[in-house]
């Protein structure tokens, strides 16, 4: 018994130094918090209508999975978070090659500060595979005027100012897990308030309804946007169901943890396929 008992304390010395000897820069989890490889992951991203990959803004292995994915999908449409509706006519003069990024920086809002080693090569294949890139955040002034005023505001508005967002005003649903968090103020948000999750919504309501008018049947819609918006399907999830139930949505999220070999037990459920990361992997800014 005494032997056995070495041989196992052996044993599992030898998993733990194995696992410090041979790190992972990343790891791939179905929703049960079952290990899976890329191509399983890929088969069910082909017959998906809408991707959300949820990722860490700063994260190179989002970026890298994205391109990843971009490749096994083949036919695809792509949708960014990063640029804002009225931001599409710069985003796709710069897609036709019309535009330089020091250009398209100044007509827009301002690329993110990872833009070149992050988001670049993500627009240089799309432009490689002729594919349009669709801007689907909400023009930032409006979500900040939701903020202040709520969705009253929205009324004011007029017009070409309308075109711009989903239909006014959208629904909404207070009791959203994602939402009911914000009403109340902690380290991740200070302001709570009851106008806090509603700037939240019209952010994700605006990327779903540009999502739902511009998906094709047959071609995977890939959206990027942070995990915030789509995990635990609330946020654009919900809305997606809302204006187009029908549609098959397949959710990515990106989480971190120290132990790569197994997905935290808390962590399953958050989307359909988990990118598991390492908490020390380099970030980007």
């Amino acid at each position: 018994m005494r032997l056995l008992l070495t041989w196992i304390s052996l044993l599992l010395v030898s998993v733990m130094l194995q696992a410090q000897t041979n790190p992972r820069a990343f790891a791939l989890y179905d929703k049960r918090g079952r290990e899976v490889p890329f191509s399983y992951m890929a088969r069910n991203l082909r017959e998906a209508d809408v991707i959300l990959f949820g990722e860490y803004h700063d994260n190179p292995i989002s970026h890298w999975m994205q391109l990843e994915i971009i490749k096994a999908l083949g036919t695809y449409d792509l949708g960014m978070e990063m640029f804002e509706t009225d931001e599409q006519d710069a985003l796709s003069k710069f897609m036709a090659d019309s535009l330089t990024v020091e250009e398209l920086d100044h007509y827009t809002g301002g690329v993110w500060p990872n833009f070149h080693t992050d988001y670049l090569p993500i627009l240089n294949r799309a432009r490689q595979d002729s594919v349009a890139v669709i801007a689907t955040n909400i023009p930032r002034q409006y979500a900040q005027m939701v903020f202040q005023r709520g969705f009253i505001y929205l009324k004011t508005l007029k017009g070409s100012e309308l075109q711009q967002l989903p239909p006014i005003p959208p629904p909404f649903d207070p009791e959203l897990s994602s939402y009911k968090a914000m009403q109340m103020p902690n380290q991740s948000s200070p302001h709570g308030g009851e106008n806090f999750p509603k700037a939240q919504a019209i952010k994700d309501a605006t990327m779903a309804w540009q999502i739902v008018n511009h998906a094709r049947p047959g071609r995977p819609f890939l959206h990027i946007n942070g995990s915030y918006h789509s995990d635990h399907y609330e946020g654009i999830v919900w809305y997606l169901r809302q204006y187009r139930p029908q549609l098959k949505v397949v959710t990515i999220s990106t989480l971190e943890q120290k132990d790569m070999r197994r997905l935290r037990p808390e962590s399953e459920g958050t989307a359909d396929f988990i990118l598991l990361v390492p908490e020390n992997m380099t970030k980007t800014y």
